[in-house]
């Protein structure tokens, strides 16, 4: 069904529009299985996604502001049309701007929401291109998959980088991720400017100070042991790349909390008019 702003009522059973933090617009999503996650508009972002013993698996920082003044700091923000720093703002603009809602539905107890973003004034002021992202998240009861479709509606080719920031809630101490061994690695510390190529020889990968590392050609499935009991599947296809992020003592009112384990696109995606790029990813729990 089409949906034409958040003061619209959905007749979606398991989907409904709510009041968010600083009265910003959020959808919610219920499965009928007692899960639940909570998207907010602005920024497209998912801050929310309690499993049905009531836990959340995600983290939102404590500073984080809901005022549109700045993006959302936590959840699963997204970074379009550039991830990091780069010619415009940090991780793009894409987590800076109001998504709308297109489409809701649910398939057997099981709801899922499409939001678009298009460009306009702002976006083409830093990056001068037409363009039209989808972001279909659908929640299950042990389950959440997002799919991100990327299309050229421009008369020239653009290039992009991407990804999904996906914080998770973690005692970043006890956290290790699983999957990565034997990846070439970008290792951000201690130069960001000027990372040092590796490889990885861990099973496991901990979060012991300060970590801001790429995994270039990851695998499409890691592990992640939050540290609090939970294995959580991180499955994905075409995000080719994978970030582990923990600020450590640069953030020390809550980098034991969390630990950042991003699917990205780090090398440019050249899209010609008229084309897509699809990525998903699936996060679950057994």
């Amino acid at each position: 069904m089409a949906l034409a702003s958040a003061n619209t009522e959905i007749a979606t059973t398991g989907v409904k529009f709510a009041e968010g933090e600083e009265k910003l617009p959020k959808v919610v999503l219920t499965s009928a299985g007692g899960s639940e996650a909570d998207i907010y508009l602005f920024g497209g972002c998912i801050t929310s996604w309690k499993v049905p013993n009531g836990r959340d698996l995600l983290f939102v920082r404590p500073d984080a502001v809901f005022n549109k003044k700045k993006p959302i700091s936590g959840g699963v923000p997204h970074c379009f049309p550039q991830f990091g720093p780069g010619a415009i703002q940090q991780h793009g603009f894409a987590r800076n701007l109001d998504w709308s809602v297109i489409d809701s539905e649910n398939v057997q107890g099981d709801p899922a929401i499409t939001l678009e973003l298009k460009d306009g004034e702002y976006s083409r002021s830093m990056w001068d291109f037409s363009f039209q992202a989808l972001y279909k998240v659908t929640l299950q009861t042990k389950s959440l998959s997002t799919e991100l479709v990327i299309k050229n509606t421009d008369s020239k080719p653009f290039s992009f980088s991407t990804a999904l920031h996906t914080y998770f809630h973690a005692s970043a101490l006890g956290a290790s991720v699983k999957g990565l061994k034997g990846c070439r690695t970008l290792n951000k510390d201690p130069d960001p400017k000027n990372p040092l190529e590796g490889t990885e020889e861990r099973d496991g990968v901990t979060f012991p100070g300060f970590v801001d590392c790429v995994y270039l050609e990851a695998p499409n499935e890691l592990h992640l042991d939050n540290g609090l009991g939970d294995i959580i599947s991180i499955k994905n296809t075409n995000w080719t790349d994978a970030v582990l992020w923990n600020p450590y003592l640069t953030m020390e009112a809550c980098y034991k909390d969390f630990v950042c384990v991003e699917n990205a696109k780090i090398g440019n995606v050249q899209l010609e008019p008229g084309h897509t790029w699809t990525a998903t990813q699936h996060l679950s729990i057994n």
